[in-house]
């Protein structure tokens, strides 16, 4: 009796959708409600996890390997996820406190890079020092178009490389230039931790690549 009425004053609250959401289902399975709560890109147990989009994490989680080597423009969470998951990772950021925390946090198959944001610079460039060296790369911080042009001789011949927020229209010569350079894009479209919004992670690859997409 108390279950049903409570059950009947959460459906006229229009909260009992949200209630069962947060009882069972992909959101509480994921930790999206533990991320919202605490504005920190966490899974369920607080695991670090990509700040990107839930079906993109799936994807990848399936079909990353321990031998893969990873660059990525932006550091955090995703950082710590990588690491426990590849051979490598080479993180670049620009911001200094947000650098330096990281590094505190890191792993040691994870070699950390700081370079101060100038638009077309050296943050942006700093993946230019390697060649045909990375499986993936990953986009998620600043001067993303620059990142982006500047990343494709970095990768292996069946590199891929991750955008993060694909769908913001700004990025879209970093789009075009790429599909120019032969890559294909597939989108990964749903929620992400720690907001309320529907985003966008696309993936662009080659016809070989290590994804085996």
């Amino acid at each position: 009796m108390i279950r049903t009425v409570g059950r009947q004053v959460l459906q006229r609250l229009h909260l009992y959708g949200l209630y069962s959401l947060w009882r069972k289902g992909p959101l509480r399975d994921d930790g999206w409600f533990r991320s919202f709560d605490e504005q920190r890109s966490v899974d369920s147990s607080g695991q670090p996890v990509p700040y990107i989009t839930y079906p993109a994490m799936d994807f990848l989680a399936r079909r990353v390997r321990p031998d893969m080597a990873v660059f990525e423009f932006g550091s955090g969470a995703s950082t710590l996820w990588w690491a426990d998951r590849v051979a490598s990772v080479v993180s670049c950021e620009h911001n200094p406190d947000w650098y330096r925390a990281v590094s505190d946090r890191a792993p040691r198959n994870v070699t950390m890079m700081y370079h101060a944001l100038e638009y077309g610079g050296d943050y942006s460039k700093a993946i230019t020092q390697f060649q045909d060296r990375f499986d993936i790369t990953s986009i998620d911080g600043r001067d993303r178009v620059n990142c982006a042009m500047n990343s494709v001789g970095a990768l292996k011949h069946d590199g891929v490389i991750i955008w993060d927020n694909s769908d913001r229209k700004a990025y879209e010569p970093g789009y075009r230039f790429l599909l120019d350079q032969g890559f294909r894009r597939i989108e990964f479209v749903g929620m992400s931790p720690i907001t309320n919004e529907r985003s966008e992670t696309s993936i662009f690859y080659r016809a070989v690549n290590c994804l085996r997409v």
